[in-house]
């Protein structure tokens, strides 16, 4: 009797537990089955770069070149070719250099020392061509019977030009002369003092005075007969 008893609750014990499980089989069967969707592969995305339009110029030159035969097309310049250049470029220069060095300026070599110590034989002195108006004290190159020399301008057209006792006198007053350190003495010449300087001359002596060849010799000399105002000395001997 006992027995039938346990069977009996056993039974009343496991029947809910099937209801609760036919409940859910219920619900499964129920509900649609959810698919499962697939996993989404990134695929890495390739940035096109934007092509540069070419320039119409050189569309238009590589045209051209295509269209020419071989033989006309743009070819490397030569050496020969480069070598007129540079020949061509070199003669210009010297052309200019000489056409500078003819009209503009000149160079004179010294061959006396009568301007001593300014200007010493043997140096080179640098001549301005085109400067005619010259002031008392300027440096000139003159030119008497062919021979070129160096002197100072002492006294211009108007001016009084007397030398006495040593010293040299310009419209009655005796000349502090800074740079010579020889006194001023006349020429048994034919140059008479006093004198007067007459238009478009100029009165010249040299820093030596003594023995040197100038304006007591050949009296005024006439600007036409100069060459140019000395504006550079270079010293080539005897520093």
């Amino acid at each position: 009797m006992n027995r039938s008893m346990s069977d009996k609750m056993i039974k009343a014990h496991c029947k809910p537990a099937k209801k609760v499980i036919k409940a859910k089989q219920r619900e499964q069967l129920e509900q649609p089955e959810k698919l499962e969707q697939p996993e989404k592969i990134v695929q890495p995305v390739k940035i096109e770069q934007p092509v540069k339009p070419e320039q119409p110029e050189k569309l238009e030159q590589q045209e051209s070149q295509n269209q020419l035969p071989a033989h006309y097309q743009q070819q490397p310049p030569s050496v020969l070719k480069e070598l007129g250049g540079l020949l061509a470029k070199i003669i210009v220069i010297v052309c200019i250099f000489a056409i500078i060095f003819t009209f503009l300026y000149g160079f004179h070599r010294v061959t006396d020392p009568d301007m001593s110590p300014m200007v010493r034989s043997g140096d080179l002195v640098l001549f301005y061509r085109l400067n005619a108006n010259y002031e008392i004290g300027d440096l000139i190159l003159v030119d008497f019977h062919g021979e070129r020399y160096v002197r100072r301008v002492v006294a211009r057209a108007g001016d009084t030009v007397d030398i006495s006792n040593g010293n040299l006198i310009v419209n009655g007053a005796i000349q502090q002369e800074t740079d010579i350190f020889h006194e001023t003495w006349q020429y048994e010449s034919s140059v008479t003092f006093p004198l007067t300087v007459g238009t478009g001359q100029v009165f010249v002596l040299g820093d030596a005075r003594e023995g040197a060849v100038d304006s007591r010799i050949f009296g005024s000399i006439d600007i036409e007969d100069t060459l140019g105002s000395v504006i550079t000395v270079i010293r080539r001997r005897n520093f």
